[in-house]
């Protein structure tokens, strides 16, 4: 494969790596070739030491497809694309706290400070991507078979490591600089590395343009509300309108993996995409098999992106290892022990022995698939086709009753997933009954495309958009409930803005459930939902997606009100506020508006927006109220210093710090 006609590169001499801005987009590069003496071997890693010792041996395990393709002639070359998530060593744990304890930790915090304390305290807490718990590694790996050669082929990976999972980004990158190394050698990855490097600083949820030697990578990023925070989000990101409900352009992203094919990966079992909806809405752990990297990777890339827009906060692999350490600890796990929420996609048949305590195993793919094909597909249309070879697929499975699909079905269950390792099959093991019925409504509007390839290509975009939509108003509608909760407020006319603003509604999870159930679900989810609905938001109050999701919703709506209030005050009109108060009321607005002051002050000694115009409005505010207060309660005010340099006419004491 050769790199598209339309790329060409610039002149050695205009090349400069900016490191600082290229770590706004990636870690590094490695290139890593598979040694038949010594295993995995990285060649070169750009930056240098951007790995520890520990990474780089995870990193080059994870670069290699666990098989080499068998479907080859005398003298081939095969590439494939697929990405991996690792966890960064020395990084903690995430500790999940039980719903119980969001009362505690929303209210006792709420009432020991003020909003704009705990709008500094949240973004004190924000974390950059140097902390971040995982690495994503984007692999282009070439497997280049001639019996010439030892062991008849030989094995090498150009790989992009990056703390953001930026599928949209890296694996277009990818399609450029992977033959362009096995063109030019080492060189590439200066070439590259000088090109990222100039690129402007990504905004989560927003097309950007991105330019790469003549050509200009047009991506989508996902949205910040879905992204997690040790990504290096900007809290102001997240407090930024999320796209609109149902987005007129496919392409507009809503969460993580937008570009996931949904449709292909999961053609042979439509019909349990509602039971995986579920299964990932309230963290069950999920064994993913397919025959080749990138068929397991877009399987979990799928899984996750089919609950945009709820922030998906288990642990997810596309593609999983032996050689990964966290697999000696769930490998350890000892009999009756809750195995751990997280999704891994595998292609080794040896983890259906090792993790068969996990209680869902889904199988996907098909082992023939081509990959050069599925590279061309994916620079074409973005997706990655779904059929073997690029030719036609069987007709949508949608499980329609008869006798011998009845009969299939009782095979597989009582065989069990060991019966993979005869014959790969797609199929679903699971005990879980679902709540959520499937929409046949939704499926038949699906396109079935025939034998055309071409026609194939252009019917799973849109069935994918069909798809997507529809999981995007399932989640909406089922996440509307806890609406109020994270429902900010703004001054209502008249009243003062300079008193702090009400805090956000209690939350009680008992109280929740009981209040839904009197009051119901709405139309769309009992339509489509078992009469036992409820038992759904208690599994998803229980699991490891709530809270995270829930604590940043009640983060931005605080955020969000601190804005609005804030707002507020800088058009308020205070001689016209003051003529209406007693003489109680005028001195606690003095106390609110010094406190406000005060806060606008200390923020001021970062980079904030508006904050100088902010200061000298409340100041005004300030000398306004004071100008109207009893003489003797003034002078016993400018007994304080700093009170009295806040009232009288000098300069702001930040300004002449500054």
């Amino acid at each position: 494969m050769s790199r598209s006609p339309s790329f060409s590169l610039r002149s050695e001499a205009d090349l400069k790596v900016d490191e600082k801005s290229l770590q706004q987009w990636v870690v590094g590069f490695c290139i890593i070739r598979f040694d038949l003496e010594q295993g995995q071997l990285i060649e070169e890693c750009y930056p240098s030491g951007c790995l520890t010792h520990n990474e780089e041996l995870e990193v080059a395990f994870n670069s290699f497809p666990d098989s080499v393709s068998q479907n080859h002639n005398r003298s081939s070359i095969h590439d494939c694309i697929f990405f991996f998530r690792v966890r960064r060593q020395g990084n903690p744990q995430v500790v999940h706290l039980p719903s119980s304890e969001i009362v505690e930790i929303d209210n006792t915090q709420a009432s020991q400070m003020t909003a704009s304390d705990k709008v500094l305290k949240q973004r004190s807490k924000i974390q950059t991507g140097v902390n971040s718990r995982y690495l994503y590694g984007f692999v282009f790996n070439r497997q280049r078979h001639d019996e010439r050669l030892k062991r008849g082929g030989e094995q090498k990976s150009v790989v992009i490591l990056s703390h953001n999972p930026f599928s949209s980004v890296f694996r277009p990158l990818l399609q450029i600089m992977g033959p362009l190394y096995f063109d030019i050698g080492k060189k590439a990855l200066n070439f590259i590395a000088s090109y990222v490097s100039m690129w402007p600083v990504p905004v989560p949820g927003q097309l950007m343009e991105l330019p790469i030697g003549n050509a200009t990578l047009k991506v989508n990023l996902p949205p910040a509300h879905c992204m997690p925070l040790d990504c290096g989000v900007l809290f102001e990101e997240l407090a930024s309108p999320i796209a609109p409900f149902l987005p007129s352009s496919q392409s507009v992203p809503q969460g993580l993996f937008h570009d996931a094919d949904l449709f292909g990966t999961f053609r042979g079992l439509l019909m349990q995409l509602w039971k995986l909806w579920e299964l990932l809405l309230i963290g069950e752990p999920i064994l993913i098999i397919a025959p080749t990297p990138p068929q397991c990777c877009e399987a979990v890339a799928g899984l996750v992106s089919l609950v945009a827009p709820l922030l998906c906060s288990i642990d997810f692999r596309p593609y999983f290892t032996i050689h990964d350490p966290d697999f000696a600890h769930l490998n350890s796990l000892q009999e009756g022990a809750a195995f751990p929420p997280m999704i891994l996609g595998v292609t080794n048949l040896f983890f259906l022995k090792s993790l068969r305590r996990i209680p869902h195993i889904l199988s996907v793919g098909n082992p023939v698939m081509n990959a050069a094909r599925l590279l061309s597909a994916r620079a074409s249309t973005g997706r990655i086709p779904a059929g073997p070879e690029g030719l036609s697929l069987p007709n949508l499975s949608l499980n329609r009753f008869t006798p011998s699909n009845f009969l299939n079905a009782i095979k597989l269950r009582r065989d069990g997933p060991l019966c993979l390792m005869t014959e790969h099959k797609e199929a679903f093991w699971s005990s879980y009954a679902p709540i959520t019925k499937p929409d046949t409504s939704i499926l038949n509007r699906l396109i079935d495309a025939g034998m055309s390839p071409r026609v194939e290509e252009s019917m799973s975009v849109v069935n994918n958009d069909i798809l997507r939509r529809h999981f995007l108003e399932l989640t909406t509608n089922f996440l509307a409930p806890f609406g109020p909760y994270y429902r900010p407020t703004t001054p209502s006319e008249g009243s003062s803005p300079y008193v702090d603003p009400p805090p956000l509604p209690t939350f009680n999870a008992e109280d929740f459930l009981t209040s839904l159930s009197a009051r119901g679900p709405g139309k769309f989810l009992l339509k489509r939902m078992k009469s036992n609905w409820l038992d759904l938001y208690r599994r998803f109050l229980k699991g490891h997606n709530f809270l995270p999701w829930f604590q940043r919703k009640r983060a931005v709506a605080e955020q969000e009100q601190y804005r609005l209030w804030r707002q507020a005050r800088m058009r308020a009109d205070i001689k016209h506020l003051i003529s209406r108060m007693s003489e109680v009321e005028i001195v606690d607005t003095f106390n609110a508006i010094e406190r406000h002051l005060l806060g606008e002050l200390q923020q001021s000694t970062t980079i904030e927006a508006g904050s100088d115009a902010t200061s000298s409005k409340l100041r005004e505010d300030l000398q306004a109220v004071f100008s109207v207060l009893p003489k003797d309660m003034q002078q016993l005010m400018l007994m304080n210093p700093e009170r009295a340099a806040l009232v009288q006419d000098d300069e702001l004491p930040s300004k002449s710090t500054r």
